[in-house]
C-alpha cells in the first residue's frame, strides 16, 4: 500500500515538472509581449516628467494591456499570436495615451515609442540614441560614418548632421518618415479625437478630463452629443452649486460639466471621494472636466480619468472653417450694404492671421496673446453697427474702423508696442476702399477678387501673413530643438547607461578640458584713464570675472568630489548643458560648448581692449550691458560738444549701415562724428543688400550720437527707412531690447513690419 502511495505521488510529481516546463516554455513564448508592456508603461510613465498632467496609472494600463489580449488577431501558432498581441498592444496604448497629450507633445512621445523600440530591438545602439538627442558635443559622428550605418532608424539621424552643421528643419519630415517605417504609417498620421468612441469607453465613476490650452473649449462637442448636460464653472464659492448638481445628476443620469477646475482644486478631491464611494448612482451619469495644467491637481483624479485635448486645428484653412463656423446665414443677411460681406471676410481672416502668427514665435508676435472668438465677434458687431450708422455719402470712416480693430476690439489685448504697431499695420494695409477693388488681394500671389471663403494653397499661407517663407524653417527648427531637448531632459540619471565612460568619468574629463583652457582672472590696474567708456569696460569685466572666478570654483570642486551640492553641474555637464548657477550669472546658449567657446570669445574682446587699448569696433553681442555701452557712447560725444551747447537729455542714436565688414576695418569712425563701429548683429526676418545698402548678415554699423537740434529732415532723405528694433535675445521683450537703427528699404515699411523683422544679437539657440 505504502509502494502503491509513493509510486502515485512520484507519478504527480513527475507531470507536475513536465507541466512546469510546458508552462515555462509557454511563459518563454509570450515574453516579448511582457517586454513590448514595460516598454510601453515606463514610456508612459517618462511623460509625466514632460506635463505633470500626464499621469497613468498601472491599473489603467493593466486595463488596456488585458483587452489588447482578449480582442488581439487569434491563431493556432504561437509566433504569429505573439506578433498579433504586440501589435494589437502598441497601437492601443498609443492611442489611449495621445488622445491625453497637448498637440506639441504627440510628436514627441511617438518618436520616442520608436527610438525605444528599436533600443529594445538593438536595431540602434544607445550611444546613437544619445547622439541624436544631444547633438555632437559629446560624441563626434561624422556624416560619413551615419551615411554608412545599417541602420533605418538613423535615417532621423542624418538630416542633422551636414558637414558637422546642424540642419532642424529636416528633422520631422525625416522623423516621420522613421516613426512610419519603424512602427507602421498610422502612427505618423495625425490623431483625430473620437468624442463619442471615447463617452462609450467611460463609465459612470470614470471622469473624463480635458487639459484646456489656448482656444480650446470641449462644451460644444460634449454638447453636440445630445445628451442633457450641466455646465457649471469653477471658482471661489462655486463648490456649493457644484456639489447640488453632482447629487442631481447621479440620480437623473444626466452629465456634469465642470469648468475651469484649475480655480477650484478643493472641490475635485471631494469629488473623487464621492464618484468611487457613493453604492448606487444612475448608470448613465457621466463628469466631464475641463482644466488648466495645474501642479497641485489631485493626481489620484487624473489617474483615474479618461483624459484629452481638444486643441484647435493648425493652419489658415481650419482657421477660417472654425471662425465661419460661428457666422449663420442670418448673420450673412443682416445687412443690406454692399461693404457688410466684404468687411465680414476681412475680419475674419484678420482674426485668422492674428491667431495664426502665434505658432512662429517672436516672427509673429513678441508676446502670444490669446486672441479668441469674443474678439471676433465683438469686431463684426462693430462693423454691423458702423455700417448700419453710416452715412452713405460720406462712406465707410476708416479711421475709426482702423482704431477700432487695431486699439480697442484685438489691440486691446496688446501691451508690447512694436505689437501694436503690427497690428496697426495689418489695419491700415487689409482695411481701406482698396479693399472693394477688383484687383485687391492680402497677398500678391493669392488674388481675393469675390472674397470667396476659400483659403490660400499651403506653400502661400505664410506669405499671407506677411512673413517670409523662411519663418516656417524657423518654426519647424524650434519644434525640433524643443523636442530634442525635451528627450534629453527625461531620461535617466543614471552613473552609466549604455556601456562605455561613466558620468562621473565624463564630467571630470570636461572638466580638465575647461579648466586647461579658462582665461585667467583680469587685472584691475589696466582699466585706463577714468572716461565714460571706460567706466563702462570696467563694468563688463567685474561681471565677467564674476562669471570666470564662479565656472574655475565648480570645475575645480566637480574635480575635487562629486557631491548633491554639484549634482546640478554634473547633470548639465553630462546633458551638454549649462549649469543653472552659471546661467544665472552669464547668458544663453544652445549646448554647454557654444556657451564656453563665447566665454572665450568675449574674454579675447576684453583682453585685447585692456592690452592694445580701445578697438576700432566693438562686437556688441560679447555685452552684458549693450545698452549701457550705447550711454557711454553718447555720454562721451556729449562731452566732445559742450562747446555748442549739447546735453545728454537732447543727444540721440543715429546709425549708418556701412558696406564694410569686420575685417575691412581699418580704423576708428571720423573724428568729426565720433560714435563707434559695431558688429554681431542678426537680421531676422530679413536679407541686406550691402551693394546698395539696402534692406533686403548685416555688415559693420557706424552708430554715433547727434543733439536733436541737428537732425536730418525726414523730408529730405532718400528713399523709405524701416526703425528696425535691435534685441539681445531671440525673445523680444522689453527686458531685451537695446534700441532701433534706421535700415534703408526699397519696401514700403509695413512691409518688414508684417515681416517681423528685427536685430538679434545672437541667433536663435539651437541644441
Amino acid at each position: 500500500m505504502v509502494f502503491f502511495i509513493n509510486f502515485k505521488v512520484s507519478e504527480k510529481l513527475s507531470i507536475a515538472a513536465e507541466t512546469e516546463v510546458k508552462i515555462n516554455t509557454a511563459r518563454e513564448e509570450y515574453r516579448p509581449v511582457a517586454g513590448r508592456g514595460s516598454i510601453l508603461y515606463f514610456l508612459i510613465v517618462e511623460m509625466s516628467l514632460v506635463n505633470v498632467m500626464y499621469q497613468t496609472s498601472l491599473r489603467q494600463f493593466l486595463g488596456i494591456f488585458d483587452l489588447s489580449v482578449e480582442r488581439s488577431q487569434k491563431s493556432q501558432i504561437t509566433a504569429k499570436r505573439v506578433v498579433y498581441v504586440i501589435e494589437h498592444l502598441t497601437y492601443e496604448v498609443f492611442k489611449y495615451t495621445v488622445r491625453g497629450l497637448y498637440e506639441n507633445h504627440r510628436f514627441l512621445f511617438t518618436l520616442l515609442l520608436a527610438l525605444k523600440i528599436d533600443l529594445q530591438a538593438k536595431k540602434i545602439s544607445y550611444i546613437e540614441f544619445e547622439t541624436l538627442i544631444k547633438g555632437n558635443f559629446s560624441k563626434k559622428y561624422s556624416a560619413c560614418e551615419l551615411l554608412n550605418s545599417d541602420f533605418a532608424a538613423l535615417s532621423l539621424t542624418i538630416c542633422l548632421y551636414i558637414d558637422g552643421n546642424l540642419c532642424w528643419f529636416g528633422v520631422f519630415f525625416q522623423a516621420r518618415h522613421y516613426i512610419a517605417e519603424s512602427l507602421g504609417g498610422k502612427y505618423a498620421e495625425g490623431f483625430i479625437l473620437d468624442m463619442e468612441a471615447m463617452w462609450i469607453e467611460s463609465d459612470c465613476r470614470t471622469p473624463l478630463t480635458c487639459f484646456l490650452s489656448v482656444g480650446s473649449d470641449p462644451t460644444e462637442n460634449v454638447e453636440r452629443l445630445n445628451i442633457l448636460c450641466h455646465a457649471i464653472s469653477m471658482g471661489q464659492g462655486q463648490e456649493v452649486h457644484a456639489r447640488r448638481l453632482l447629487n442631481q445628476c447621479m440620480q437623473d443620469g444626466g452629465w456634469l460639466l465642470l469648468q475651469n477646475c484649475h480655480l477650484g482644486l478643493e472641490f475635485l478631491s471631494e469629488l473623487m471621494d464621492t464618484i468611487t464611494t457613493t453604492e448606487t448612482m444612475n448608470e448613465h451619469f457621466r463628469t466631464w472636466i475641463t482644466t488648466e495644467a495645474h501642479p497641485e491637481f489631485p493626481i489620484n483624479l487624473l489617474q483615474s480619468s479618461i483624459k484629452f485635448t481638444n486643441e484647435p486645428p493648425q493652419g489658415v484653412k481650419a482657421g477660417l472653417k472654425r471662425t465661419y463656423s460661428a457666422v449663420t446665414q442670418d448673420h450673412l443677411e443682416v445687412s443690406s450694404m454692399p461693404q457688410w460681406k466684404p468687411l465680414l471676410y476681412a475680419v475674419a481672416f484678420l482674426h485668422t492671421t492674428v491667431q495664426e502668427r502665434r505658432k512662429f514665435g517672436p516672427l509673429g508676435w513678441n508676446i502670444p496673446y490669446e486672441f479668441n472668438q469674443a474678439d471676433f465677434a465683438a469686431s463684426v458687431q462693430f462693423v454691423q453697427n458702423h455700417l448700419d450708422d453710416m452715412d452713405i455719402k460720406r462712406g465707410v470712416n476708416w479711421s475709426c474702423v482702423r482704431y477700432m480693430l487695431g486699439e480697442v476690439q484685438y489691440g486691446g489685448r496688446v501691451t508690447d508696442d512694436l505689437d501694436k504697431a503690427l497690428l496697426n499695420t495689418y489695419a491700415r494695409v487689409w482695411f481701406g476702399e482698396h479693399m472693394f477693388m477688383e484687383n485687391f488681394c492680402f497677398y500678391k500671389d493669392y488674388e481675393n477678387h469675390k472674397f470667396s471663403p476659400i483659403p490660400p494653397p499651403p506653400a502661400f499661407y505664410i506669405k499671407v501673413f506677411g512673413l517670409h517663407p523662411n519663418a516656417d524653417i524657423t518654426y519647424q527648427t524650434n519644434l525640433a530643438n524643443e523636442t530634442l531637448s525635451t528627450i534629453m531632459s527625461i531620461q535617466p540619471k543614471d552613473s552609466s547607461t549604455g556601456g562605455g565612460e561613466t558620468r562621473e568619468a565624463v564630467v571630470q574629463r570636461l572638466a580638465d578640458e575647461m579648466l586647461e583652457k579658462l582665461p585667467p582672472d583680469y587685472n584691475p590696474l589696466q582699466m585706463g584713464a577714468v572716461q565714460p567708456i571706460n567706466i563702462f569696460l570696467r563694468q563688463e569685466i567685474d561681471r565677467m570675472q564674476h562669471v570666470i572666478s564662479q565656472v574655475r570654483t565648480t570645475l575645480t570642486d566637480l574635480k575635487l568630489a562629486i557631491d548633491e551640492e554639484l549634482q546640478d553641474a554634473l547633470d548639465n555637464m553630462y546633458d551638454a548643458r549649462i549649469p543653472k548657477l552659471w546661467f544665472r550669472i552669464s547668458w544663453e546658449s544652445a549646448t554647454l560648448g557654444f556657451w564656453f567657446t563665447e566665454l572665450l570669445e568675449r574674454n579675447q574682446q576684453f583682453s585685447s581692449w585692456l592690452r592694445d587699448g580701445r578697438p576700432n569696433q566693438f562686437w556688441i553681442t560679447g555685452f552684458f550691458n549693450p545698452q549701457g555701452f550705447l550711454t557711454a557712447m553718447r555720454q562721451e560725444t556729449t562731452r566732445m560738444n559742450l562747446a555748442k551747447g549739447w546735453a545728454l537729455d537732447s543727444v540721440v542714436l543715429q546709425n549708418e549701415v556701412t558696406k564694410m565688414m569686420k575685417e575691412d576695418v581699418a580704423g576708428p569712425p571720423p573724428a568729426d562724428i565720433g560714435g563707434v563701429y559695431i558688429h554681431g548683429l542678426f537680421l531676422e526676418g530679413a536679407g541686406w543688400d550691402r551693394k546698395n545698402s539696402k534692406l533686403v548678415d548685416l555688415p559693420v554699423v557706424h552708430v554715433y550720437a547727434v543733439s536733436t537740434t541737428a537732425l536730418p529732415d525726414p523730408k529730405k532723405q532718400q528713399g523709405s527707412v524701416y526703425s528696425c528694433p535691435v534685441y539681445k535675445k531671440p525673445r523680444r521683450t522689453d527686458l531685451t531690447y537695446i534700441f532701433s537703427l534706421n535700415l534703408k528699404t526699397v519696401q514700403n515699411p509695413d512691409h518688414w513690419t508684417l515681416r517681423g523683422v528685427a536685430l538679434l544679437c545672437r541667433k536663435q539657440l539651437q541644441v
